[in-house]
């Protein structure tokens, strides 16, 4: 486990390393490029570069953690990438059930696999296991159906980086909607309008709003203003 800068978690845990792209919004992989550059620095974890590697002895860190902490799982991976047994899967999923305490928060940009798992009764949900699905443009919205179709009890959508605008969203069943622009020296723009959008669709459906950045080549410099003010809610379903 790892101090997150990530604004919208406080740590990140990664019991698997590695993964390939599947959509647009993987073009310029942020874990990619960190991957590679740890791989080079010697660090045991990623010999293996950002091929898929499972992290056995990671199943143990989370009993360990005294302090109550928001947890971002596989920062630097998917859970849910087709080539990761069910079976392992269910042993992350055990760990997160038997501590309650934390905040475990999934994201996935396959969503057909986590629907398939979840319709199959292979996945056993609790309150503190939040599923997330990418959406970076309106070509994968339908991820977020698949999403809502699964038994998970907290369910938000990472819109980041917002690569085009997103309309006609329907929210319903939807907990939490995060913003975020792609950073780096690649990075594609993000319009303000369609920042704009999202959290008016969030706003008229009472669903908790958090941008978390423009983006760009300096994301410090850029910022993460919207309005005059930052936008920081979160589920209340939040321990």
């Amino acid at each position: 486990m790892a101090h997150s800068k990530i604004e919208w978690t406080e740590m990140t845990w990664n019991p698997v390393t590695g993964c390939n792209k599947v959509s647009t919004g993987c073009k310029y992989c942020y874990a990619e490029v960190m991957a590679k550059r740890l791989h080079a620095m010697g660090l045991e974890k990623y010999k293996n570069g950002f091929q898929l590697t499972l992290h056995e002895e990671e199943l143990q860190k989370p009993y360990t953690w005294k302090k109550p902490q928001i947890v971002f799982v596989n920062s630097m991976s998917d859970l849910f990438h087709e080539k990761i047994s069910v079976e392992f899967i269910q042993r992350v999923f055990q760990v997160m059930r038997e501590n309650p305490q934390h905040v475990f928060q999934v994201l996935t940009k396959r969503a057909d696999v986590l629907s398939y798992y979840d319709s199959e009764d292979w996945l056993e949900w609790q309150h503190n296991i939040w599923m997330g699905v990418s959406v970076e443009n309106q070509n994968v919205t339908n991820r977020i159906e698949l999403l809502k179709k699964t038994k998970a009890q907290v369910k938000f959508l990472s819109c980041e980086p917002l690569l085009g605008p997103l309309s006609d969203l329907d929210l319903n069943g939807i907990h939490w909607v995060i913003v975020g622009g792609e950073s780096g020296r690649n990075a594609r723009p993000m319009k303000e309008e369609w920042v704009q959008g999202i959290k008016e669709q969030c706003l008229c459906a009472n669903v908790p709003f958090f941008f978390k950045q423009w983006g760009g080549i300096n994301k410090k410099k850029s910022g993460r203003i919207l309005e005059g003010k930052t936008w920081d809610s979160m589920p209340v379903h939040c321990v």
